[in-house]
């Protein structure tokens, strides 16, 4: 049952996917994507272009709605044993988080002992097991979120709402990466847990009147495009807004996209997010430094696009390169990492 009395039956039949959900994560994976991969190309080329304004535009709403989607069928789990919850929602991520971490160290660790040494690359290496790692930290963060909420599900959800509320408009900044995300992000996960029923009934009546729907998203687009360019969207307050306004309208893009079958490709992109989230990076950096150094193309804002396709669609390939050549460890965890019996057809998945 959801924390609201609703059956997740309603939502999910057993055996299928959402497919709205899948859009909207796929919505948000990319958007993470270019991300990193527009940042990067002026960071290192020193100049803008015209991505920037939609890495802009996105920032106050994209990694909330990919918090909120992350938490919206944990009230399936959380009342399960400690043991197997633990298995599934903290050894899960913690077995990804320490391979990839690694295989990130294994690129970048000649580049990193050329500026320093090798021993302050060790160092760097063992401090990534408190200080999240580069892109990792979404993957480091979720298992704190898992265990948290189910600690404290026993406690007022909208007490436990206010307090998440109250930290991320405090914008905590530390220094340290956990802190400081668990403060930024955890109101929208627990959002999605707690306010899942809502979710769920905001996308069927983006369904049932889809031209209203796109009038509410321009609406939309216009006030969260006018705070941005303005710097208002980062003020307390006004950055939870946005935050939950913007998760609210990517949940309602991708119902659209759902209902009318349009631009499958972020459908497929999110039903292995994680895969992309995970090998992004290499395909990602490659092209960004090979588009670069040749000089082949002068405008920032095309490299960053290129840049951008070739993170989401190279992950793509490597999951499939790395299942041909039966590295199935690389994206899926063995056997011999289970602390729980493992269900069939257990698949990777960030949401669920």
């Amino acid at each position: 049952m959801t924390p609201n009395g609703t059956s997740e039956a309603t939502y999910r039949p057993a055996g299928h996917r959402i497919d709205w959900v899948d859009y909207a994560k796929g919505i948000c994976i990319v958007m993470v994507v270019m991300m990193h991969s527009v940042l990067g190309v002026e960071a290192a080329a020193g100049q803008t272009g015209f991505m920037h304004a939609l890495v802009a535009f996105a920032k106050p709403f994209r990694m909330p709605d990919f918090f909120l989607i992350s938490g919206l069928f944990l009230s399936v789990v959380i009342d399960r044993d400690w043991r197997t919850y633990l298995d599934r929602k903290v050894v899960h991520f913690a077995y990804f988080y320490l391979l990839w971490v690694t295989i990130q160290f294994g690129f970048k660790a000649p580049g990193l002992a050329a500026e320093s040494s090798w021993a302050h690359v060790g160092y760097l290496y063992l401090e990534s097991f408190i200080e999240p790692f580069g892109t990792l930290w979404f993957i480091y963060l979720l298992p704190v979120f898992f265990v948290v909420t189910k600690l404290t599900r026993r406690v007022a959800p909208l007490a436990i709402f206010a307090v998440a509320a109250l930290l991320e408009s405090a914008h905590v900044a530390t220094g340290w990466t956990v802190i400081d995300e668990f403060c930024a992000r955890y109101v929208y996960f627990f959002a999605g847990y707690w306010l899942a029923a809502w979710v769920f009934a905001l996308s069927d009546r983006a369904r049932g009147n889809p031209a209203l729907a796109v009038v509410a998203l321009m609406l939309w687009a216009l006030i969260n495009g006018v705070l941005v360019e303005f710097g208002y969207s980062e003020r307390p307050l006004i950055s939870l807004a946005l935050g939950l306004a913007g998760a609210s309208a990517i949940i309602v893009v991708g119902t659209l996209l759902a209902h009318m079958r349009w631009l499958d490709f972020l459908r497929y992109c999110g039903e292995h997010s994680i895969v992309v989230y995970l090998a992004f990076f290499l395909p990602m950096a490659t092209t960004r430094t090979l588009l670069l150094k040749t000089g082949a193309i002068p405008d920032i804002g095309t490299v960053s696009l290129i840049v951008t396709v070739a993170g989401v669609a190279g992950a793509i390939l490597i999951w499939r390169a790395a299942l041909a050549a039966h590295a199935n460890f690389l994206f899926e965890r063995p056997v011999a990492f289970w602390i729980a019996p493992k269900k069939p057809a257990a698949t990777l998945q960030a949401a669920e």
